[in-house]
């Protein structure tokens, strides 16, 4: 008789598990180098709540900061990536970095490049959602600059030439 009841007990529980919220949407953007440059990485969103969580692993960069954007146009294709147009900007605000309450929704501050030219970065941010409203930055592109973003110069930080580009595009919801 402890069987069949084990069984049943194990598939409500299975039951339950199946109809919690499990998954999160998720996009993601490959980052390629622009002309001269060997920068390259890949930067995952996950939403969470009211925030995204952006993790991102980039190589071929030279130590130190280099400032990192959301930019408005999902257009990596001119040699410089100024075809991604400006930082994604919904609400016309400030320059600013990431933990600012005032900021360009694409402000995401800047990656820390270690002595192998490898950074990794992870932030959760507000202000970007990966919906279709007009927060959402899928279709819009990622951009890592060649020097450190000030987080206060208008309109784009002093952050320098772009030296990879890669556009968001939306994934498949992934289990955690």
């Amino acid at each position: 008789m402890r069987r069949p009841v084990a069984l049943l007990a194990g598939c409500g529980l299975l039951a339950a598990c199946s109809s919690m919220t499990l998954r999160s949407p998720t996009a993601s953007a490959n980052l390629g180098p622009t002309k001269g440059n060997q920068a390259a990485g890949n930067v995952i969103f996950i939403q969470h709540g009211e925030k995204v969580v952006v993790d991102a692993r980039i190589t071929g960069l030279t130590p130190g900061l280099h400032g990192f954007h959301v930019h408005e146009k999902g257009d990596c294709t001119a040699p410089d990536a100024m075809s991604a147009g400006a930082h994604f900007n919904p609400h016309k605000a400030p320059h600013a970095g990431p933990d600012s309450p005032q900021r360009h929704a694409g402000d995401l501050g800047n990656l820390t490049a270690d002595a192998n030219g490898v950074a990794v970065y992870h932030v959760e941010v507000s202000g970007i959602t990966l919906g279709t409203g007009p927060d959402s930055i899928i279709g819009r592109s990622v951009i890592v600059h060649a020097n450190p973003d000030d987080l206060r110069t208008q309109p784009s930080g002093n952050a320098g030439p772009r030296i990879a580009c890669g556009l968001i595009s939306k994934g498949k919801d992934q289990w955690f």
